[in-house]
């Protein structure tokens, strides 16, 4: 089964699959093919928003809807705040106008809002405080957002907070206000403003409307105004006051519900006058060093919910699990593979669109789909690998288990691209895998094995867990040497190669004199074989050298005595001629059986 063509924006921008609509447009996740990045498309639906038009004046409202929206793209990629998403590109493709903006990791506030909801007040407050933030910017230039919804809100792994759909706001001054067209129905009821539902007529105000639609949501659970229809909930926004939220929930703090009717206020006038004005009110109810009080909390585990607090508890802070185990060679060693390795954390799959939205083959049909990897592994679309490979191997394993070889392949092409691309954390879970079904199949020592386990090291190592990454090197040079020894393996690259990366972790990791013997030991076996001018040969004397500085002015770890004879270790450089000290034509030979 083939799959169907995937549209490409603009030439570059390659559209995966749907993520959102509404109506002023489609959001699609899409691939800069250029920059293989991953992008969020937003599609302007022209014909939904001339709709109604005569006919001779289509042509005159589409150049006049053109202009409008390249010049708010415009406006919002000169903003710059950690609060909003960067904006990459903007044209019009096929008669459809189109924005290219930063696809970012997280959760919709509103699918937050439905998991855990009514939220604790640290958390809305957080939420609110963080979006002011980002209005102070946004109507700075000055813009109204007209949109701040639940959906339009995302909030990142970290806890930071993001306003998304920037690209239908409206500039405010005087050349941009003549670009806007009346009776298009901009914002969604629950969260739109009397003055917005009468009239259209908008200012930062409306957006502080909103936000204080949002705040009574995330506290109550529900929305200040609820009707069966839309133009009930209108209705509401214009001539209902909404109940207080200590009638709902008694335990929110009165400041913060005092705040909440205040910025849903009817008149414009009597609500706060900026969001500079809300965050200075809501800066006593925040956590952490905003408020003076110490953020005792430790930041949320891997994969819970994100919590918005943790901005203000722990700025700074980095994610969870980032930099994974201490570093160092101290402490009991990890064993080299797991008896049951870990499952590997996956991050949430995007939403799949409908069918026929997606430029995939149908997922049920797997070997299709996999066809599909290879095609983009050998069109180095390396990002979209990660994405498919990601979402069908728990399909391609629940219909034909891990040791499947259409699995294997899968798993092993979709560690090997995360690898590629450095992302060490994904990719380790699922050597780990590769390397017990292949363990399992041909013994501890098979190839295979021994290949994925390598692998796993290299990024055990890049991720700082040096003792855990020096135990699984050591175990892998004992290894090949067995299958050196069987004659099980002719080749002893692998063997060096591991003794120089055990050398450069042990340097690393201050052991300064360990390191120098692994290193000079593995030049004694390479030289006499490569010669003096080797690349290889070379590099290891700069590593020696290196170490022969420090020996010389740094701190001098004494060597431990062994009980075999070895080599002798030479004197450093001589200063006045640049040169290595002979050694014997005859080289020692190293002995794994001393490390």
């Amino acid at each position: 089964m083939s799959a169907p063509q995937a549209r490409v924006i603009g030439g570059r921008y390659r559209l995966a699959e749907k993520i959102g609509h509404g109506g002023m447009g489609q959001v699609w996740a899409g691939y800069d093919e250029r920059l293989d990045r991953r992008v969020a498309v937003k599609l302007l639906r022209t014909d939904a928003l001339l709709a109604g038009e005569g006919t001779s004046q289509i042509e005159q409202r589409r150049a006049e809807l053109r202009r409008r929206f390249l010049r708010e793209c415009r406006i919002t990629a000169g903003l710059d705040h950690p609060g909003l998403v960067t904006v990459f590109d903007a044209g019009e493709d096929a008669g459809e106008l189109y924005l290219v903006m930063q696809r970012l990791p997280g959760i919709g506030l509103g699918d937050l809002i439905a998991e855990q909801a009514p939220f604790p007040v640290p958390w809305a407050v957080a939420v609110a405080a963080q979006i002011c933030t980002a209005l102070s910017v946004v109507h700075a230039v000055p813009v109204v957002h007209r949109d701040l919804k639940p959906s339009n809100v995302m909030v990142r792994p970290d806890g930071r907070v993001v306003l998304l759909d920037l690209g239908i706001a409206t500039a405010l001054d005087g050349e941009h206000t003549r670009l806007t067209m009346t009776g298009v129905p901009i914002g969604s009821p629950s969260y739109m403003a009397p003055e917005q539902a009468l009239s259209g007529a908008v200012d930062a105000r409306s957006d502080l409307y909103a936000l204080g639609c949002l705040l009574h949501e995330m506290l109550a659970g529900q929305e200040p105004f609820r009707a069966a229809t839309a133009l009930g909930v209108l209705r509401c926004q214009v001539d209902e006051a909404p109940v207080p939220l200590r009638q709902l929930r008694p335990g929110v703090p009165a400041g913060l519900e005092a705040l909440v009717l205040d910025l849903l206020a009817k008149p414009p006038a009597a609500r706060p006058p900026d969001a500079q004005a809300v965050f200075q009110r809501l800066r006593p109810l925040l956590p952490g060093a905003w408020a003076g009080v110490a953020a005792d909390e430790p930041p949320a585990a891997y994969g819970s919910p994100p919590d918005p607090t943790g901005p203000f508890r722990h700025p700074h802070q980095p994610l969870p699990g980032g930099a994974g185990g201490a570093s160092g060679v101290s402490g009991a060693a990890a064993p080299p593979v797991p008896v049951t390795p870990p499952v590997p954390v996956r991050t949430a799959e995007p939403p799949a669109g409908p069918v026929g939205q997606t430029g995939y083959a149908d997922p049920g049909d797997l070997v299709a789909a996999c066809g599909q990897v290879s095609d983009l592994l050998a069109a180095h679309r390396y990002a979209e690998v990660i994405d498919l490979a990601g979402r069908l191997l728990p399909r391609a394993r629940a219909a034909h288990g891990d040791r499947a070889p259409l699995v294997r392949t899968l798993r092993t092409i979709y560690a090997r691209t995360l690898l590629q691309e450095g992302q060490y954390r994904a990719a380790l879970p699922e050597y780990q895998l590769l390397a017990a079904g292949a363990a399992a199949d041909g013994g501890p020592r098979d190839p295979q094995a021994l290949d994925h386990r390598r692998k796993a090291a290299a990024c055990l190592e890049q991720l700082g867990r040096t003792a855990e990454a020096l135990a699984e090197y050591r175990a892998l040079l004992a290894d090949h040497t067995a299958r050196l020894t069987q004659g099980q393996d002719v080749d002893p690259s692998r063997c060096f190669d591991l003794r120089e990366r055990i050398g450069l972790l042990l340097a690393g990791s201050g052991e300064s004199g360990e390191a120098w013997d692994w290193l000079l030991a593995l030049l004694f076996d390479r030289e006499p074989r490569l010669g003096p001018h080797h690349p290889d040969v070379l590099r290891l004397r700069q590593h020696l050298d290196q170490l022969s500085h420090h020996r010389r002015t740094g701190p001098q770890p004494p060597l431990q005595p062994r009980s075999q004879p070895q080599p002798p270790v030479p004197q450093p450089l001589d200063p006045r001629t640049g040169s290595w000290p002979s050694y014997p034509a005859q080289a020692p030979t190293w002995n794994p059986q001393q490390r």
